[in-house]
C-alpha cells in the first residue's frame, strides 16, 4: 500500500500540493485498517513524500529544493543539474558604491546584481551579489535571467578558484519580505559567500536570503570527509 501510494505520487497521479483522499476512504480502498494505513502514511512522511497537517488532512509535499554546499557553482546551476526548474527575476543590475564592508573586500564602485529565485511557482530566494571592477563592467549587458553569474564570469575570462560561505538563521526584514511575498519575521537562512580568483583576490560577494520552510541542511558523515547538502524542507 505504501509503495503503491509512493508510486502514484512520483508518477504525478497526486500532484505536489494535492490533498490525498480521507484516511477512511484510503483504508477502505486498500482494504486495510486505519492503524495499518496510518503506519503507511508515517512511512511516506518519513520519505518526504507527504505532509500531514493536524485537522486539515494529508498533502503531497512540494518538490524538494536541493543546493549542494560542497560545489563551487551558482544556486540556479546546481538546482537545474538536479532537474529542477528555476526562474530568475533580475531586480537590479547597476554599477555603484557598495556598503563599506563589501567595499573593503572589492573596492568601489562594483556591479550590484539583485535577483529573486522562484522555485515550484514560489519566490524562495533573494540574492544580492557584488562583482569587483573591472569584471563587473564586463557583465553589465548579461541577461542574468537566463545565465548564472558564475557562467557569465567564465565567459568574461574570470577563473574562480574557491569560495568561503557562512550560513546563519535569521528572520525576514520588511524589504526582502516584499520580494519573497512572505510576512516580515518569517524564519530564513542567510548565506554569505565570498568567491576568490586564482590569485586569491575576492571577486564576488553574495548574500542569499532563503525562506526557512523551503530548505533544510543535511549532512552525510563518513570516515573520509563530510558532505553538506541543502534540501527541501517539509512545510
Amino acid at each position: 500500500m505504501a509503495a503503491d501510494l509512493a508510486e502514484k505520487i512520483r508518477a504525478g497521479h497526486y500532484a505536489p500540493g494535492d490533498a490525498l483522499p480521507a484516511q477512511r476512504d484510503l483504508s477502505h480502498s486498500y482494504g486495510v485498517t486505519l492503524m495499518t494505513l496510518r503506519q503507511a502514511l508515517r512511512h511516506l512522511s518519513d520519505e518526504g513524500l507527504i505532509v500531514q497537517q493536524a485537522g486539515k488532512g494529508t498533502y503531497v509535499s512540494p518538490p524538494h529544493l536541493a543546493y549542494r554546499l560542497g560545489s563551487l557553482r551558482s544556486l540556479a546551476d546546481d538546482l537545474r543539474e538536479q532537474g529542477h526548474e528555476v526562474r530568475t527575476r533580475v531586480l537590479d543590475r547597476t554599477l555603484r558604491r557598495p556598503p563599506s564592508a563589501v567595499a573593503v573586500q572589492l573596492g568601489a564602485p562594483a556591479l550590484r546584481l539583485e535577483r529573486v529565485r522562484e522555485f515550484a511557482g514560489r519566490a524562495a530566494v533573494h540574492q544580492v551579489s557584488w562583482v569587483r571592477k573591472p569584471f563587473g563592467n564586463r557583465l553589465r549587458s548579461v541577461d542574468f535571467a537566463a545565465k548564472s553569474l558564475y557562467a557569465a564570469l567564465a565567459d568574461a575570462g574570470v577563473a574562480v578558484a574557491r569560495a568561503t560561505e557562512t550560513i546563519r538563521p535569521d528572520v525576514l526584514d520588511e524589504t526582502i519580505a516584499a520580494h519573497l511575498h512572505a510576512p516580515p519575521g518569517t524564519p530564513v537562512f542567510v548565506s554569505d559567500r565570498v568567491t576568490y580568483s586564482l590569485d586569491d583576490t575576492p571577486v564576488v560577494t553574495d548574500r542569499a536570503v532563503i525562506l526557512g520552510d523551503t530548505m533544510e541542511i543535511r549532512a552525510t558523515r563518513a570516515a573520509t570527509g563530510l558532505s553538506l547538502t541543502w534540501t527541501g524542507a517539509q512545510p
